[in-house]
């Protein structure tokens, strides 16, 4: 009789049930990870050719971020994936995401009034992140992935038509905490903390730099409550250094000079551009789930 043998689990982007009481991210420890081999042709991640695309993808992807104030991960992984496993890209994008992150929260004057304003929020998130984690089963995250695409199309469709939302600044308190919370659940089953988060922060009617800067204090604290949930699945470990050490290079770079773009549009191109970048976004992540 043959041995049994442990089935293989099929990697979404990112995403596969992880052992034990948690249904996360797979990040890094995957088994090509450790050997650092790219997945079509098995050119070492190390190559001048995969450092190269690296650099490139991670300058592209930190413009993009620094133009509209997300973005990072998809395109990132995005490019990453025609030459390497979606888990390598996502170990890969790690560090940079969230980097870029906090650099994106500081930059500005406005950092403690908009702590204090979204704080009911950022408690969401990190309650919605490890609950999801400990509770979330090993469901289809592809499909996941699917529904969070389109409704981020639909809703920057509704933007693009000019159809308005707005959350009055008495709602704030109580709203922000279920937001949170959903945002956080989203994370963990998907990989991707945009959904609720952002069309809420969208609805506060800030200014454009107030907008980003908002939305890098949400997206470091997704990053790092996602991160802690990773750690203690024991899913994280040291590896890729020299492709990470240039996309962090690349990223910072990109996103310095998606900053000199943002502060020479108008408002009104801003907003244009902000509802384009959400609909790619949500057209990559629909079609990406379905392949």
């Amino acid at each position: 009789m043959a041995p049994n043998r442990r089935p293989r689990q099929r990697i979404v982007p990112g995403f596969v049930q992880s052992r034990g009481w948690v249904a996360v991210c797979r990040i890094v420890g995957v088994g090509r990870i450790a050997h650092g081999c790219a997945r079509n042709q098995g050119t070492p991640v190390h190559s001048y050719a995969i450092l190269a695309v690296t650099a490139g993808a991670f300058l592209l992807a930190g413009f993009v971020k620094g133009v509209i104030g997300l973005g990072l991960p998809t395109v990132s992984i995005g490019l990453l994936g025609l030459m390497m496993t979606p888990a390598q890209a996502a170990a890969i994008m790690l560090a940079p995401a969230l980097i870029t992150n906090v650099w994106q929260a500081m930059v500005g004057k406005s950092l403690l009034p908009l702590l204090q304003r979204l704080w009911p929020m950022l408690v969401g998130i990190c309650f919605g992140t490890f609950i999801a984690a400990a509770w979330l089963p090993g469901a289809n995250s592809g499909r996941a992935t699917v529904w969070l695409g389109v409704a981020l199309v639909l809703y920057a469709g509704l933007g693009l038509i000019k159809m308005d939302f707005h959350v009055a600044p008495r709602s704030e308190r109580w709203l922000g905490l279920p937001i949170g919370m959903v945002t956080g659940a989203i994370s963990v089953a998907t990989g991707v903390y945009v959904l609720p988060g952002t069309p809420y922060l969208h609805a506060l009617k800030v200014d454009r730099h107030q907008l980003v800067q908002m939305l890098g204090i949400s997206f470091t604290v997704s990053t790092l409550a996602l991160g802690t949930a990773l750690m203690h699945a024991g899913e994280i470990g040291m590896s890729l250094a020299t492709p990470v050490v240039i996309a962090i290079a690349a990223s910072l770079i990109g996103m310095w000079l998606g900053q000199q773009v943002r502060g020479r549009v108008q408002e009104k191109t801003f907003r244009l551009w902000f509802f384009i970048g959400l609909l790619a976004l949500g057209v990559h992540l629909a079609l990406h789930g379905i392949v």
